[in-house]
C-alpha cells in the first residue's frame, strides 16, 4: 500500500466480525504476529502492517520517525482499506503506535489491546538519551541493541532469540534508530486518558517500573503473564490468543 512517505506492507485476511488491526515492536514485522492472524481469520478480519523502515515497507522519504508518524501509517492502512473502527493491537513500541493513534481518532478505535507496551521513555536523564541515539548511529549499534534486549530475551526459547536478534540486524540502521529514538520524547499519558474506550495492557516481567503505562494511568487494566520474554506472541501465542479473546468479548 502507499502511504504519502514510502509504500507500507499489509497482511491482511479473514471476512466478518470488527477487524483487529496489528502493529509490531521496534525492529519487527508482520509475522510476529502469524499465531494471532490465523487464529483470529478463522472468523474475522485480522490485519498486521510492517511501520516505515520495517519488515517490507519502506524508509519513510520525510524521514519522519516521531511515534506519531508511525501512529499516522496506521491511520494510512486502515483508510486505505476503508477501515472505520476497529480493535488494535500493539507490541512494545507498536503499543505506544496504537495509544497515538486511539488518542488521536478515538471514535475509530473499538479496543486498545497493549503487549508488553514500551515505557515512558522520557524517564530517561537528557544526557544518557543523547548518548543512546549517538551510539546508535555508529557501527556499533547492532551490538548495543542486542546487549540491551538479551535481558528481556533471557526466558525466551533459542530459536526466539536468534530470531528476534536476526531480524533486529536486517533491519536497517536507520529503522531501528528511528524506532527506539521515538519513545524517546513520547508522551503515552495524555492519549491514554484521551481514550476511554474498552483497553488492557498484557505485560511481563519486564514491565513493573514507574514509567510502565498500567502505572502512569492507573485506570488502565492490566495483566501479568509469567514466565516469557518481551516478545510474549513468539514465546506463549496461545496464551496471547486467550487473552485476546477474553478482551475482544468486551468489545462492542
Amino acid at each position: 500500500m502507499m502511504g504519502s512517505t514510502g509504500m507500507l506492507n499489509v497482511d491482511d485476511g479473514g471476512v466478518g466480525g470488527l477487524p483487529v488491526v496489528f502493529v509490531h515492536s521496534s525492529a519487527g514485522n508482520t509475522t510476529h504476529w502469524a499465531a494471532q492472524l490465523s487464529y483470529l481469520r478463522e472468523r474475522r478480519r485480522a490485519l498486521a502492517l510492517d511501520l516505515r523502515g520495517h519488515g517490507k515497507s519502506e524508509l519513510p522519504r520525510d524521514g519522519g520517525f516521531a511515534v506519531e508518524d508511525f501512529a499516522r501509517d496506521v491511520g494510512t492502512v486502515v483508510d486505505g482499506l476503508g477501515l472505520q473502527r476497529f480493535v488494535l493491537v500493539g507490541h512494545s513500541l507498536g503499543g505506544a503506535v496504537c495509544v497515538a493513534y486511539a488518542g488521536a481518532q478515538p471514535d475509530r478505535v473499538a479496543g486498545l489491546f497493549l503487549l508488553d507496551p514500551a515505557s515512558d521513555g522520557r524517564s530517561m536523564p537528557a544526557e544518557q538519551a543523547r548518548g543512546l541515539m549517538a551510539v546508535l548511529a555508529t557501527e556499533a549499534w547492532s551490538a548495543v541493541v542486542e546487549e540491551a534486549w538479551s535481558p528481556m530475551l533471557a526466558p525466551s526459547r533459542p530459536e526466539v532469540r536468534e530470531r528476534i536478534l536476526s531480524e533486529m540486524r536486517a533491519t536497517s540502521q536507520e529503522g531501528v534508530r528511528g524506532g527506539l529514538g521515538a519513545l524517546l520524547d513520547f508522551d503515552p499519558v495524555t492519549p491514554l486518558r484521551r481514550y476511554s474506550g474498552p483497553r488492557l495492557s498484557v505485560v511481563t516481567a519486564f514491565n513493573e517500573e514507574p514509567g510502565s503505562y498500567h502505572h502512569l494511568v492507573p485506570e488502565l487494566p492490566h495483566a501479568k503473564v509469567e514466565g516469557t520474554g518481551h516478545w510474549v506472541q513468539l514465546d506463549a501465542p496461545d496464551e496471547v490468543n486467550r487473552l485476546l479473546d477474553g478482551f475482544l468479548a468486551t468489545v462492542r
